[in-house]
C-alpha cells in the first residue's frame, strides 16, 4: 500500500493524482492510533517520502495549486505533531538515563573528547559547570525540564545541537559563560524557552486548520528539519541577545518577531532561512516597527490622534490648492464624435481668480499651456450646479456604445450649469480624472473624494507626522500628561555662576 501511494506521488506528473496520494497519507496519519504514528513516520522516512515530495512536487515543473498546498500544510502539521509526546513529557530527576543526557551536555562543553569517564573526577565542579551552561537549578538541572511544554523536547534539541553542531554549541556556551555582566545569554534557559516558542509558532500538538495552506518548503529539505530549525534559531537568539545587550526578561521581545517575519517570507531552504534572519537584525526590526507604526495608523494614544486631527485640515487645504493650480494650468481632452477619425481636441482651464472656466476647440493636441484668448467659451463658476460622473453623465446616457465601454465610463464626468446646460468631459487617464473632479468639487465647496486625494492625504499626513515626531523615535508616548511635581519645601535656593 505504501509503495503504491509513494509511486502516485513521485511517479506521476499529474498534480491532481499527487494531491490525492498525499491526502491519503494524511488521512492514514489522522486515523492511526497515536502509538502507531511514529512507526508510520519511520516507514515513510525509510521510503524517502520527504525527498520524493521535495523533488517531484515542491520543486516540480508546475506551480503548486491551493489544494496541494493545503495537503502539504496538513502533512507538515501532522509531522510536527509527532513531537507532542516529547513536548509533554516531564523529565524524571531520578531517572539516571535522562540525567546522563545532561552529563553529556556538560562533558561536550567542558571536557571535550579526552575525558569520557571523568564523572567522579569533576564531580565537585558540576555545579559551576551547570551554572555556566545556563541552567536555573545548578545543583540538579534536571528540574529545569519538568515543565511542559517543552519538557524533554528541549533537552532533545540541546543534545542534537551539541552532537551535530558541536563547534557552534561549544562557542555559544563558552562565549556567554565567560561574561561577567548581567547580559550573558544563559544557554540552558534560553534553549528551553526557545523550544517552547517554536512549538507555539508552529502550533505543535494542534490539529490542522481547514482551508489553511501555510506550508513551509524548507521543512521538506532535511530529514531532521525540526532540530536544524532549532539550531538556526538558537544562533539567531545568541546574536540578537548581544545586539540588544539583553537580560533574561527581554527574551521574547525580538526573537519571536524575527522568526515569524522570516517564516512569512517562505524561505525555500534552511540556508535561505539563515540569510533572511541575518537581514532581520535588531536594528532592522526596530526600523520595521517604526515604519509599520506610521504606515498602518498604529498610533492610538490620544496625543497622536489629536496631532493627526490638527494636521489633516492643513493637508487637505494643501491638496485643494494643488488641484486648483492644476485646473488653472488646464488640460486637453478629446472631443468624441460618432466616428473616431472625426474626433477633435478641446482645452479647458480655470481662470487665475478661480471664477471662470474657459474652454474651446483645437485643431490638434497642444504642446503646452493654451492662452485664455484662444478659448472662446466660458462658464462662470457661480453658474455651476453640480458635477456628475460615470453613468450619470449625459453623454454616457446618450451614446450606448460609450456606455458599454467600461474604460471610458470610468473617466467620464460632466459639469451641470445654469440654465440647463452641460459640459461633458472624458479624461485622458485616471490621474487627470481625479485632478479635475477633485478641483471642481473644491470650487463648489464639496469634499474631494477621489482615490488620489485619499492616497495623497495618507502620504502627506504620514510624512508630516514623522517630521513632527522625529525627536520621539523609540520613546513611548504617554496617554496622559505626567503629574505636576510637588512644590519644594522652600524657595531659598540660588545658583552660583562663579
Amino acid at each position: 500500500m505504501d509503495d503504491i501511494v509513494l509511486y502516485r506521488v513521485g511517479g506521476w506528473s499529474n498534480q491532481e493524482i499527487q494531491t490525492y496520494a498525499i491526502a491519503l497519507i494524511n488521512a492514514l496519519f489522522l486515523k492511526a492510533p497515536e502509538d502507531r504514528r511514529q512507526e508510520m513516520a519511520s516507514t515513510l522516512a525509510q521510503k524517502h517520502l520527504r525527498s520524493i515530495i521535495l523533488n517531484h512536487v515542491i520543486r516540480g515543473n508546475r506551480p503548486i495549486k491551493a489544494e496541494m498546498a493545503h495537503q502539504l500544510y496538513v502533512l507538515q502539521v501532522l509531522t510536527f505533531n509527532l513531537l507532542e509526546e516529547r513536548m509533554m513529557t516531564k523529565m524524571d530527576p531520578n531517572d539516571q538515563a535522562q540525567r546522563d543526557i545532561i552529563f553529556e551536555l556538560r562533558r561536550i562543553a567542558f571536557d571535550g573528547e579526552n575525558d569520557p569517564t571523568g564523572t567522579e573526577k569533576r564531580k565537585a565542579m558540576y555545579t559551576k559547570d551547570y551554572k555556566m551552561l545556563g541552567f536555573t537549578n545548578h545543583v540538579n538541572p534536571a528540574m529545569d525540564f519538568t515543565q511542559t511544554p517543552p519538557g524533554m523536547l528541549a533537552l532533545d534539541n540541546m543534545l542534537y545541537l551539541a552532537k551535530v553542531h558541536q563547534d557552534t554549541y561549544i562557542r555559544i556556551v563558552l562565549e556567554n559563560s565567560s561574561r561577567e555582566d548581567k547580559h550573558e545569554c544563559p544557554f540552558g534557559r534560553c534553549a528551553i524557552e526557545l523550544t517552547r516558542m517554536l512549538c507555539e509558532i508552529l502550533q505543535v500538538g494542534e490539529l490542522p486548520n481547514e482551508g489553511c495552506n501555510d506550508y513551509h518548503p524548507m521543512f521538506f529539505t532535511h530529514d531532521r528539519a525540526w532540530e536544524e530549525f532549532f539550531c538556526v534559531c538558537i544562533q539567531l537568539l545568541n546574536k540578537t541577545w548581544k545586539e540588544m545587550r539583553a537580560t533574561a526578561e527581554d527574551f521574547n521581545k525580538v526573537v519571536r518577531e524575527q522568526i515569524t517575519r522570516a517564516l512569512a517570507m517562505k524561505p525555500s531552504s534552511l540556508d535561505q532561512l539563515k540569510n533572511k534572519l541575518r537581514g532581520l537584525n535588531y536594528s532592522e526590526i526596530l526600523r520595521l516597527r517604526q515604519s509599520e507604526r506610521m504606515s498602518q495608523d498604529d498610533f492610538q494614544s490620544p496625543p497622536i490622534i489629536e496631532l493627526r486631527e490638527r494636521i489633516q485640515p492643513e493637508i487637505l487645504e494643501l491638496i485643494k490648492q494643488q488641484r486648483l493650480n492644476r485646473l488653472c494650468e488646464g488640460s486637453c481632452f478629446r472631443k468624441l464624435g460618432n466616428r473616431r477619425r472625426q474626433e477633435k481636441f478641446w482645452f479647458c482651464r480655470l481662470s487665475l481668480n478661480h471664477k471662470v472656466l474657459h474652454y474651446g476647440d483645437l485643431d490638434e493636441s497642444p504642446q503646452g499651456e493654451v492662452p485664455f484668448e484662444l478659448l472662446s467659451d466660458k462658464i462662470p463658476v457661480s453658474d455651476i450646479k453640480s458635477v456628475v460622473t460615470g453613468k450619470d453623465c449625459p453623454h454616457m446616457k446618450e451614446k450606448s456604445a460609450l456606455k458599454q465601454n467600461k474604460e471610458v465610463l470610468e473617466l467620464a464626468f460632466s459639469v451641470l450649469y445654469d440654465p440647463d446646460e452641460t459640459l461633458n468631459f472624458v479624461a485622458p487617464n485616471k490621474y487627470e480624472y481625479c485632478i479635475w473632479t477633485d478641483g471642481l468639487c473644491a470650487l463648489l465647496g464639496r469634499e474631494m473624494g477621489s482615490d488620489l486625494t485619499r492616497s495623497d492625504l495618507d502620504t502627506l499626513i504620514s510624512m508630516e507626522m514623522k517630521l513632527r515626531l522625529l525627536d520621539l523615535e523609540n520613546i513611548t508616548i504617554p496617554e496622559a500628561p505626567p503629574p505636576v511635581p510637588k512644590e519644594p519645601s522652600s524657595y531659598n535656593f540660588t545658583y552660583n555662576y562663579s
